[in-house]
């Protein structure tokens, strides 16, 4: 959509439309708000059919939003977009010169007694500085939940914007969907892991701010950034643009009380340190506590069961893999089956589980097995989550599944139902050249019948 440059008179309505050809319309959006014009209430949509060579009919339907002005002068039109059946149309914006208002009617051909002319051009149009702009709390801010983090820690910023409830009739958002897709190119962080938070709830939250005065906080975006160096964030200084509405000072019975104007707030740059972890400087970060988890009560050699190794806390989830396992002899371990789960307030769940068969009778220590160093940010220093189960093995000594597998309570049997006879690389291409030649014969023998038939 382009937006050419354009002169009307005072009187006389500026006009933006979209042209939909040879579908029906499903959808679209609402035309946008331009300072120093006043919008017609209701759309004007015209319908065009052309007859096409054939006989074929082409339909096209336009639709239209007028625009009055209030004053003479040259105004601009923002960028703007609107959504028609799903598809994005862009506008570059343009300007729009009003210039005097159309000469008088002539009233002498008209017959006695009857009215000619409109209030409008009798009375004038309201003059913006008829208006006047109240004034509004609203403020746009950039917070984070920590001012210094670790490598590896997470910090989470959300982007907010406040404003008290009388405002609401004042304030309106403008080309939201665009704003918000550079908003969020801007605060990209290039060192970082970064994990998108839900998506913000339409409804405000109900807060008290410095001096205990109550606001309505919108939360626009969410991110949780884990610095993977020593390098500071840096977030650069946000701007939104809003709507916002003038009243009229002296406000008559069929005036239009609001004038729309743009205003933009401004969210001061924010800046988080980061500092390096101490040596030895690489480990997972987070704080975390253990749950550990087992199948039975009972254990025998050559009977499998599962652990679980379950870690909860707060960190980078994508950042904890699988702890080592350390081998030992006489124990065969298989697995793990991994499984996360996301718990309020940015914490989670994630278990390992492990399919033991122990081959050897005794006792049996999972700290032996497995290990998770961590380093905790809050208290500044490593840890180590170590399990504490302990089980003791009974029966007689078995060979281990590494010596003969055949002996394995679960790949043995199998083993033993398998067919050991070698089979061709090349059995599935004979298998179709068989199927073909089959196919062949009952075509040909079906021939014969049809044949001997006639």
């Amino acid at each position: 959509m382009v937006v050419p440059a354009a002169t009307v008179p005072l009187a006389g309505p500026f006009t933006l439309a979209f042209r939909l050809r040879g579908a029906a319309l499903a959808s679209h959006s609402a035309f946008p708000e331009i300072e120093g014009f006043r919008k017609a209430a209701g759309l004007t949509t015209t319908t065009t059919t052309r007859l096409l060579p054939g006989g074929q009919r082409s339909t096209e339907l336009t639709v239209a939003q007028r625009y009055f002005p209030y004053a003479e002068g040259d105004y601009v039109v923002p960028a703007f977009t609107i959504t028609v059946n799903g598809h994005v149309l862009r506008s570059p914006g343009g300007r729009v010169h009003v210039g005097a208002a159309s000469p008088p009617l002539d009233v002498s051909a008209a017959p006695p007694g009857t009215g000619v002319g409109s209030l409008d051009q009798l009375l004038g149009k309201p003059k913006p500085k008829y208006f006047y702009e109240p004034p509004d709390a609203g403020q746009l801010a950039l917070e984070a939940d920590r001012s210094q983090v670790y490598v590896g820690q997470g910090v989470r910023v959300n982007l907010y914007f406040y404003l008290k409830p009388a405002d609401q009739a004042l304030l309106n958002f403008y080309d939201f969907n665009n704003q918000l897709t550079e908003l969020l190119r801007q605060l990209r962080q290039p060192t970082t892991w970064e994990v998108a938070a839900p998506d913000p709830s339409p409804l405000p939250d109900t807060v008290r701010r410095a001096g205990g005065q109550l606001f309505l906080r919108f939360r626009l975006a969410g991110r949780t950034y884990y610095p993977l160096t020593k390098e500071a964030l840096q977030f650069p200084a946000l701007q939104l643009v809003l709507t916002k509405f003038k009243l009229l000072k002296k406000p008559e019975p069929g005036d239009n009380e609001r004038l729309a104007i743009y205003k933009t707030y401004t969210a001061p740059a924010l800046h988080v340190a980061v500092r390096p972890l101490p040596p030895p400087g690489t480990a997972l970060v987070g704080e975390y506590v253990l749950h550990e988890g087992i199948s039975g009560t009972r254990f025998r050699t050559g009977e499998a069961f599962t652990y679980t190794f379950g870690v909860e806390g707060s960190g980078n989830a994508a950042a904890l893999m699988p702890p080592p396992l350390r081998p030992r002899a006489g124990l065969a371990v298989y697995g793990p089956d991994v499984r996360e789960e996301a718990l309020p307030d940015g914490r989670f769940r994630k278990s390992f589980r492990y399919r033991l068969v122990p081959q050897r009778p005794g006792p049996l220590a999972f700290d032996s097995l497995l290990r998770l160093p961590f380093f905790n940010p809050v208290v500044g220093r490593y840890d180590t989550l170590r399990p504490e189960l302990r089980v003791v093995v009974s029966g007689t000594p078995r060979a281990t599944a590494s010596a003969n597998p055949a002996d394995d309570p679960f790949y043995g049997p199998a083993l033993a139902r398998a067919d050991a006879q070698l089979q061709p690389l090349d059995v599935y291409r004979q298998v179709g050249r068989y199927a073909a030649w089959l196919l062949a014969a009952l075509l040909g023998v079906a021939g014969v019948g049809w044949w001997r038939a006639r």
